[in-house]
């Protein structure tokens, strides 16, 4: 009778996302992965095959990144499943290679504690060694391993003179395995979370003998940007120095900008025929050149949040706001979708993709449109610089503030949402948050700059196609076949006429109606729209003077304040209610986001509206 070949030994690769698993899984297999879905979910799982020095067979298993042993994505619970040996028809792995990048080893000590804590034959890999030893850290790793009560080994998995001492150690322990196949030690009691950090920290302090100037750099800026009391008033303070910085820095290059459209206009109107000057003065120039206006505003925006990016507080403030998201139902991962559309919602709910807990995705989608996004933000501009004083208040500028609340209202409003969605119609757990924050760092010049373009250029574009499409259109629908009556007697005016009925509770006139209408395309083309319908009307210092001194004339401020109410809330973005129905593969749901986002609009200019004139008269 022959004896059955004993099974290769299983190594489970182990650790938080970026360590290096991957790195050392393809050094070793030889990039020859087996590549298939753990039973019943689909999370994929890689498997390779490696021989030692010794000649023995080994398995690899390259499972997905976790942070702990609690589990909270689905990859997550996967990994933790496969480690303890959950997974059916498999057994557990006969040794744990636990990742940590060495350079940010405090960061990630709990969860060696925790790992170290099931009691299976283990080895501490302290990967990315020699760019700890760059940028000056030094770990005593004697210590280290007397701390743990494991094997630690230094390495660099992507070079294969920096994994020659780990693999030699892994065949020395492998040797004892095999040996010793029972050699499992009693599983310790799982300490909470907080005393794990508490003992992690210990060690730390103890093991690291030399922290790099930039991690010290990042605890000590930590130790206030992150307080639980000056956090929150810091964050609020940046947020706040944006939305002064939109209105006090681009007041200049703003002005610049509309006297060069001014000259165009005034340009287009000599040319003969009537029709063509027309064309080029009132819809092609007024139509673009009423949106280009706030170019500056839209670089500063962009600029702001760059900043917060590239610098690494970005991840501080989602972390910051876990606390108001978790009594929203959400939790701080959806603050990074929400915080992108301010940019634009499309992207934003895309990013909601990285949320585990569909509810938790559902609700982020739901409520991303209320972020006040870039686009809306001509449309504020023209109106707060219309009927909103140029006057400080204190040390603040009247104008800011206002865009400030407008902001916050779209914040306040998109939290109120996800509560009662998640009370109701989302109902379940909130998933508690874990993200791992990157260091501070300056951020580089060009790639401050490329990532500016490449956010400029995308308004550009949209000025360029949809602003100058609609922009002729409306031109077209608001000139033909006569505009003898006013614009009453166009196209565009027998449209908006059907519609003025519905919206004159809430103090839209007709002009304000047919701008809605080609807005449904793009929320900055109602700027645009305005542009070319008010460049056709009144005497000829209205039409050569700007948007806003027009507006002043032909607007209320009920009606003013009224718009804003609207704009707060109306989904006017055909590609963002596209990219819901996308996201969600759901027409009810879309249908829903449409219908309660049209619903809160309306209300709340027709509220403000009733307000505003009754303290107006």
């Amino acid at each position: 009778m022959t004896s059955q070949p004993a099974r290769p030994l299983r190594l489970a690769l182990v650790g938080a996302p970026n360590t290096g698993k991957t790195t050392l899984f393809n050094g070793l297999s030889g990039g020859r992965a087996k590549t298939a879905n753990y039973p019943g979910v689909t999370v994929e799982r890689r498997t390779g095959i490696f021989h030692t020095p010794n000649g023995r067979a080994v398995e690899l298993i390259d499972l997905p990144g976790i942070y702990g042993l609690a589990g909270r994505t689905l990859d997550e619970r996967v990994a933790v499943d496969a480690i303890t040996g959950r997974i059916e028809g498999e057994t557990a792995p006969d040794l744990l290679l636990i990742f940590v990048n060495a350079t940010t080893l405090r960061t990630h000590l709990h969860s060696v504690l925790e790992l170290k804590s099931l009691g299976r034959p283990a080895v501490l890999v302290l990967n990315m060694i020699d760019l700890a030893k760059r940028d000056g850290t030094k770990i005593n790793v004697i210590d280290l391993e007397k701390s743990l009560g494991i094997p630690v080994i230094p390495a660099n998995a992507s070079r294969t003179s920096g994994r020659e001492e780990l693999v030699r150690r892994i065949d020395a322990l492998l040797d004892d395995v095999a040996q010793n196949p029972n050699s499992v030690h009693p599983v310790t009691t799982l300490q909470d979370l907080k005393t794990l950090q508490k003992k992690a920290r210990a060690i730390a302090d103890k093991v690291i003998l030399h922290e790099s100037g930039l991690n010290t750099l990042t605890r000590r800026l930590d130790s206030i940007l992150m307080h639980p009391l000056l956090g929150p008033i810091i964050l609020a303070s940046v947020l706040f120095l944006m939305f002064q910085a939109v209105y006090a820095w681009a007041n200049i290059p703003m002005d610049i900008i509309d006297g060069f459209f001014g000259v165009l206009r005034g340009l287009a109107q000599q040319i003969h025929p009537a029709w063509l000057s027309s064309f080029l003065a009132d819809g092609v120039i007024a139509g673009i050149g009423s949106v280009l206006i706030f170019l500056p505003q839209i670089i500063i925006l962009f600029g702001f949040i760059l900043l917060l990016e590239s610098s690494g507080y970005m991840g501080r403030a989602a972390f910051l706001m876990d606390e108001l998201m978790r009594r929203a139902g959400l939790n701080g991962r959806a603050f990074i979708p929400l915080l992108s559309s301010f940019a634009c919602a499309v992207p934003g709910i895309m990013a909601a993709r990285t949320i585990e807990s569909e509810r938790d995705r559902l609700t982020t989608i739901l409520v991303a449109p209320l972020m006040t996004c870039s686009a809306r933000l001509p449309v504020y501009t023209l109106i707060i610089a219309a009927f909103i004083p140029r006057e400080n208040v204190g040390i603040f500028n009247q104008q800011g503030l206002v865009m400030f609340v407008l902001y916050m209202a779209g914040i306040l409003s998109a939290l109120l949402i996800a509560f009662v969605l998640r009370k109701t119609l989302t109902k379940g757990e909130t998933q508690p948050f874990l993200m791992e924050l990157p260091s501070y760092k300056l951020p580089g010049l060009w790639g401050f700059a490329l990532g500016l373009w490449q956010r400029v250029w995308i308004f550009l574009r949209r000025a360029g196609t949809i602003i100058f499409t609609v922009a002729i259109v409306l031109w077209f629908l608001a000139s033909f076949p006569s505009t003898i009556d006013g614009i009453q007697g166009s196209f565009a005016g027998m449209i908006g006429s059907i519609l003025v009925p519905v919206f004159k509770p809430i103090g839209f006139s007709l002009e304000t109606v047919i701008a809605l209408v080609p807005g449904m395309a793009a929320r900055e083309v109602v700027v645009a729209a305005m542009g070319t319908v008010y460049a056709l009307q009144g005497s000829e210092e209205e039409i050569t003077g700007s948007l806003s001194q027009i507006l002043q004339n032909a607007w209320t401020l009920p009606s003013a304040l009224s718009f804003l109410a609207w704009y707060v809330f109306a989904p006017q973005c055909f590609a963002t209610i596209a990219m819901v129905r996308r996201e969600t593969n759901s027409l009810n749901w879309t249908l829903f986001m449409v219908s309660y986002l049209f619903a809160l609009a309306y209300g709340a200019a027709f509220v403000t509206y009733r307000v505003a004139l009754m303290f107006t008269g």
